[in-house]
């Protein structure tokens, strides 16, 4: 099928952009999305594209039936924003002080639904079914919305063969993206340690357990577990990322909270490290004689993608963007609730190139100052079109192959 999809896109790009300000004008934190997911069903209304709702609460399923029987590709954007205070000064900032979308979630949401008009306008052309999948709470790690929407039927009437997701990527210039055959980005757990110690005056040291004594052996005993029982060739990191206790400069503390989080790829170096992580905390403890409490949270699971479909989207992104689209990159190990998606379908997760046009101006991911660039997004829609359509061709392709004829 020879579609020249930038052209059905130049009908839908102010649209795009439109949205997406809107969006991060009004940005709504997980499991809260109730405006986001009214503004989508009223896009996908104006398109005349049929949909479904309920999903998680705020989530929104979009169905477009091609003209042909076929199998069925699902495209996801997820839709919640950070609780972050905004410091832009752009004339779409945040209008709701102390939230944004400094993930680029509003961009997500914005250029599924450019794709849903252009692939809805092509339906004489497809063979099989593109559900759009609005995914809420990606953000409420270690929970998600992506497990909900699951476990609330999302895909009851209509499985995915194939599923893809798509994010904004500021490390990447406009026109790339970042395509991996296996892991994309890291599983992450968090874990939040109480250590309970006896107090007194600090004079007396030896009429106490000190729990910040305690803390501090135990932050440099637990960064040990990634560089001495790790592969150094295997990638994975502690972060202890808060500190609490104490109460003044003459009384030793008799509780300390520690809270962070374990990054990994494979689930073997997870259940290793996990592990670790409780044999050292608890001897640690009792060396210094003291207790510990520990709640620890299996978080989001590794994002890995699969090969066939990567390739696929690889391919599609040099059809869009040039023979020169997708380069080379290195798994990230920040962590994706599309993983779980992945882990009951086969899919891609891909990192659309967003950097702005003076790359030392760019901020990261969920910083106050993030910004995208607004050129990248009629690509990202065009891109997941050219995928949702290259699968379904693939996938009657390997139907017919699998025919039996006698």
């Amino acid at each position: 099928m020879d579609i020249n999809i930038q052209t059905h896109i130049l009908q839908v790009e102010n649209d795009i952009i439109e949205i997406r300000r809107h969006l991060h004008q009004y940005p709504e934190l997980s499991n809260n999305e109730w405006n986001t997911s009214q503004l989508i069903m009223e896009t996908l209304q104006k398109y005349d594209i049929p949909f479904e709702n309920g999903f998680a609460k705020t989530g929104v399923l979009g169905i477009i039936h091609g003209h042909y029987p076929g199998k069925t590709v699902a495209l996801r954007a997820d839709m919640d924003a950070l609780p972050i205070v905004e410091q832009n000064s752009c004339s779409f900032a945040s209008k709701h002080h102390g939230i944004m979308h400094a993930c680029g979630h509003d961009a997500h949401t914005a250029m599924l639904l450019g794709a849903g008009y252009v692939l809805n306008n092509l339906k004489e052309h497809i063979h099989g079914t593109i559900l759009l999948v609005f995914q809420p709470a990606e953000e409420d790690a270690p929970i998600g919305g992506a497990q909900a929407m699951l476990e609330d039927g999302v895909f009851a009437t209509y499985t995915p063969d194939v599923i893809y997701g798509q994010h904004v990527w500021p490390e990447l210039p406009v026109g790339k993206v970042g395509i991996r055959n296996r892991e994309m980005m890291g599983a992450s757990d968090r874990f939040h340690i109480t250590i309970h110690g006896n107090g007194g005056h600090a004079s007396m040291p030896h009429e106490t357990s000190d729990a910040i004594v305690t803390a501090a052996y135990l932050i440099t005993n637990l960064q040990s577990i990634v560089s001495r029982n790790i592969d150094p060739m295997e990638a994975s990191v502690i972060t202890i990322a808060k500190i609490e206790g104490g109460y003044a400069p003459n009384v030793i503390a008799d509780k300390v909270i520690l809270e962070g989080s374990i990054r990994t790829y494979k689930q073997s170096i997870k259940n290793r490290i996990k592990e670790r992580f409780f044999i050292i905390t608890n001897q640690v403890a009792e060396m210094y004689e003291a207790r510990v409490e520990i709640e620890y949270q299996d978080g989001y699971p590794p994002t890995v993608n699969t090969p066939k479909w990567a390739s696929l989207a690889r391919k599609s992104a040099r059809k869009i963007m040039g023979p020169d689209a997708a380069p080379e990159v290195k798994p990230a190990l920040t962590a994706e609730d599309f993983s779980r998606f992945l882990n009951r379908y086969p899919g891609a997760l891909i990192w659309l190139g967003t950097q702005l046009d003076d790359p030392t101006a760019q901020k990261p991911l969920h910083d106050p100052l993030f910004k995208l660039n607004e050129q990248a997004l009629p690509l990202g829609s065009a891109l997941l079109t050219q995928i949702a359509i290259d699968t379904l061709h693939e996938l009657k392709k390997d139907e017919n192959n699998d025919s039996c004829f006698y």
